[in-house]
């Protein structure tokens, strides 16, 4: 039996927080649910994935996204060669740089060796397979189409480590730049500024505004510098704290989507996720109410998470998918339009499939327009801020020139 950390809603709207004990994630999802138990979020109750080996000694498996993406790859052109399942896992064991990772595919292999299904041995390693994963290739052995299924995973997770890629490269400049430009204003502020200000001083030379307004930052800055960081400090901490709690998650989602440029950018991420995911496991066979489900707990997003799981609710009373969408602002009426034709040709993947893609070209689009136009803002903006220092310095030493020039 593991144990697991769950945050649920009771059926009065009370959030609990506790551990339940289980052979593993879906039987602790389903004992919640017997207790009306609506879950928001379930993890082990370690923080990653602690494996016994040899020697009675303990190693901890932290494997990447991208290392996924390749053990999801390889799996599925050894399979797609028709070599059998045992096999590839002992050849992929074999090859894993983690130690933790090894000893866990080890694990795996003994367990289907043991009678077990691929996606029942997968399931007791929820820290690595995530749920989406192991309902995939519950649905492969189902079908028989093994092979389909992990080249449909392996498309999948390429899919979402490029959007993450484009995303990380949409923010990396500017936090950078940000960076760099607070630095050297700070340097110039706190270690340049009060220099000139003494000899300044000492000359008796009358300041023009800009530079008044320059030594008093200046003054400001030296003298509380370690109350700003300690505020900063404060205010990200918070922050990360707030944001952990279910109204602070629910705050910054929807904040995030209304950010000015980034926010268009942010909807566009989470639409093509959206799609992405209920797309392929509509194609991989997994039924619509537990792809719904699925696509809820991986949307990270709440606002998008609530009119999924509206939806849900709709087709579980006999109504249709798109209607509850219609009612989220988020979901375009393109999207909502595609979705009910979807619906009722009965191609709802494949729709789903094309919203994906033009949602991938068009968080591109906006990545390529916003590193065009970032990078000379942000050029504007370190040459207004350096200059105005340097400027503000240099006054008065040109009106001390144009003194010494009159006498």
């Amino acid at each position: 039996m593991a144990k697991f950390k769950y945050e649920a809603v009771d059926s009065a709207g009370k959030k609990i927080s506790d551990t339940v004990s289980a052979k593993d994630e879906q039987a602790a999802k389903l004992a919640l649910r017997k207790l009306d138990l609506q879950v928001t979020s379930i993890s082990s109750a370690g923080s990653i994935f602690d494996m016994n080996i040899g020697g009675g000694g303990k190693v901890k498996a932290r494997v990447s996204s991208q290392d996924m993406v390749i053990f999801t790859r390889q799996f599925a052109t050894m399979i797609g060669a028709g070599i059998p399942v045992m096999e590839c896992l002992e050849t992929l064991a074999e090859q894993a740089d983690d130690p933790g990772f090894k000893n866990m595919l080890n694990t795996i292999t003994a367990d289907v060796r043991g009678g077990n299904d691929l996606s029942t041995a997968m399931g007791k390693h929820s820290n690595v397979f995530p749920d989406i994963y192991v309902n995939m290739i519950r649905a492969g052995e189902a079908s028989g189409q093994i092979d389909t299924i992990l080249d449909r995973l392996a498309e999948y997770q390429e899919s979402t480590e490029a959007l993450k890629s484009e995303i990380k490269t949409a923010m990396t400049y500017p936090i950078i730049s940000i960076v760099m430009i607070s630095g050297i204003t700070t340097f110039l502020l706190v270690f340049i500024i009060p220099k000139f200000e003494k000899i300044f001083t000492q000359m008796g030379v009358p300041l023009p505004a800009p530079t008044k307004f320059v030594m008093a930052l200046s003054r400001f800055m030296t003298n509380y510098c370690y109350i700003i960081f300690i505020s900063l400090a404060v205010l990200i901490f918070g922050t990360a704290k707030f944001k952990k709690t279910e109204k602070g998650r629910r705050v910054w989602d929807k904040m995030m989507l209304k950010l000015p440029v980034f926010g268009n950018l942010f909807q566009k991420v989470a639409l093509s996720r959206f799609a992405r995911t209920f797309s392929t496991l509509l194609r991989s066979g997994v039924p619509i109410l537990g792809a719904l489900e699925i696509v809820s707990q991986t949307s990270g997003n709440t606002v998008i998470s609530d009119a999924i799981d509206a939806s849900r609710e709709s087709i579980r009373q006999g109504d249709n998918l798109a209607k509850p969408l219609a009612n989220c602002p988020i979901f375009p009426p393109m999207v909502v339009r595609m979705i009910q034709v979807g619906e009722r040709s009965g191609a709802l993947e494949v729709l789903l499939e094309k919203i994906s893609e033009f949602y991938d070209q068009q968080v591109s689009a906006t990545v390529d327009a916003l590193t065009s136009l970032i990078e000379p803002i942000m050029i504007g903006v370190m040459g207004f801020m350096v200059g105005g220092i340097v400027l503000s310095v240099f006054l008065p030493i040109f009106e001390m020139q144009k003194s010494i020039g009159k006498k």
